[in-house]
């Protein structure tokens, strides 16, 4: 630093210190003034400069008002509509199609089939009986079965109703990602072995007489290593004991959809929690069907002909009055599903690790949301999708385009299928999601995180009501195309 710049340095701390001392000097003046004055300098409270914060009593008052407007809306609905809450019809409806030879029930217990043909092609694996090319292939086609069993029988077989449609391509779906993680992570195991396996052969000698005592202690080595795994691996089970089927069903029924040979354990059944959590599934599942019976069935069938004639002012009213009753409900079954439901399961089994779900409310941008609302899905996608695909070296943004098409692929699958109406609406939307990433990032770098959130939460609001309007539609228009005219 030069000499001029040092003056200036210490002119410019001179006369701050100045400046402070004619301000307190002033503000001695100002007191000793008969005056009382009661001025000072100081921002309005709405004013960003202010650094007040506390805005408690708005909170309140938006929760009242929303109080006070669903209170009406409440009202309005049992004014025109009456009370329309009835358990017993959800039993006509879940049975209603259902023929005597109980489709839905059989379905579900073909799934032993593929299980047991899993855990033999595993087994054959494992001992060399077949190659690692044909078990490949097996597994292929073995996981292909169990997508196109459900939806060939669904569509070709009547009986089915549509609770118990929805049911089979529900548990298939998670079965098939399940049994994709046992045999990827069986795979890993086995390839691990081999390489340890020819570790230990390559450090023997390559004449006849040491390669003879190679083959005598590689057996050995095999034969007593039931015993020395146990005090190395402190009581771990490891490849291939885990290959039995008590551990595979553990598997499929534990609230996880990613395969470990040991899962962490809980010491004991809390009885406390466990009754805390049935009770919420089954008081939320009752207020669930409340609400669809009492607000969204309505709803939907009023949207009907504002669709069918393209009428956007009154369809967009529909879409608005369906979005609150439909969003509460998504909300109730988000913490039936993921927190008492998932938690219920982990307690009977024993299951440790119950991180479920993550804050996905604070998410300020649509990938933020995908990683923490639904952790089971995204662990298995990211551990057995993603990253794989990125080892192979595939991109990023390509291994992500084709995690979002493999979920959507399902989530459209869920749908179209008991439907039996084969649109793409919930595809697209979930295809949606990659430019809605984009566009939901860059507002949340451009103006703050907390209009990302805001954009966050209007997808979610907005994007399911939508898709059930035009799933309903064209399912009317599909199987009751002729009737269409009595609701206008």
């Amino acid at each position: 630093m030069t000499e001029n710049e040092n003056q200036y340095v210490r002119k410019r701390a001179l006369s701050a210190t100045k400046a402070e001392e004619i301000q307190a000097v002033e503000k001695k003046v100002r007191k000793s003034q008969p005056d009382k004055s009661c001025h000072r300098p100081r921002d309005s409270l709405f004013s960003w400069n202010s650094g007040f914060d506390n805005f408690t009593g708005f909170v309140n008052w938006a929760f009242l008002l929303l109080s006070i407007g669903g209170l009406r809306l409440l009202l309005e609905n049992f004014i025109k509509y009456g009370v329309r809450v009835d358990p017993i019809q959800w039993f006509y409806i879940i049975v209603n199609g259902e023929s005597a030879e109980f489709p839905t029930l059989i379905l579900l217990l073909y799934h032993i089939v593929p299980v047991f043909l899993c855990l033999i092609i595993e087994k054959s694996l494992s001992v060399e009986l077949v190659s690692s090319g044909i078990g490949l292939l097996v597994h292929i086609f073995n996981l292909l079965s169990v997508i196109l069993v459900p939806m060939i029988t669904i569509h070709v077989k009547e009986g089915f109703s549509l609770f118990g449609a929805s049911t089979v391509c529900t548990v298939y779906s998670v079965l098939f990602l399940k049994l994709w993680s046992y045999i990827q992570v069986n795979m890993w195991c086995r390839t691990a072995r081999q390489k340890s396996n020819r570790g230990t052969i390559r450090r023997q000698s390559v004449s006849l007489s040491n390669l003879q005592r190679a083959k005598e202690t590689l057996k050995k080595h095999n034969n007593s290593a039931d015993s020395s795994t146990e005090s190395l691996n402190g009581g771990l089970v490891q490849y291939p004991d885990n290959l039995n089927i008590r551990d595979l069903y553990y598997f499929l029924f534990a609230p996880t959809l990613c395969y470990e040979l040991n899962f962490p354990r809980s010491e004991r059944i809390r009885k406390r929690f466990l009754l805390r959590r049935a009770f919420e599934v089954l008081a939320g599942t009752q207020i669930i069907l409340a609400v669809i019976q009492q607000w969204m069935i309505p709803s939907v069938k009023n949207s009907l002909v504002p669709f069918s004639n393209m009428d956007y002012t009154l369809a967009t009213e529909r879409l608005l009055k369906l979005a609150i009753p439909n969003h509460l409900g998504w909300l109730i079954m988000f913490y039936i599903l993921f927190h008492s439901w998932l938690n219920l399961v982990g307690e009977l089994l024993h299951f440790a690790d119950r991180n479920f779900y993550g804050d996905w409310w604070n998410a300020n941008n649509i990938d933020v949301f995908w990683r923490t609302w639904n952790l089971p899905v995204h662990r298995w996608a990211l551990r057995h999708l993603y990253l794989p695909m990125v080892d192979m070296g595939y991109g990023r943004n390509a291994a992500s385009m084709v995690v979002f098409f493999f979920s959507a692929f399902f989530h459209e699958y869920m749908v179209s299928v008991p439907l039996k109406t084969y649109k793409i609406w919930a595809f697209m939307g979930m295809m949606g999601q990659l430019p809605l990433s984009f566009f939901s990032r860059f507002v949340e770098k451009r103006y703050g995180p907390r209009l990302g959130n805001i954009i966050v939460w209007s997808s979610i609001i907005i994007g399911q009501p939508l898709c059930i309007m035009m799933y309903y539609h064209d399912y009317m228009v599909i199987h009751h195309g002729t009737t269409i005219a009595q609701y206008q």
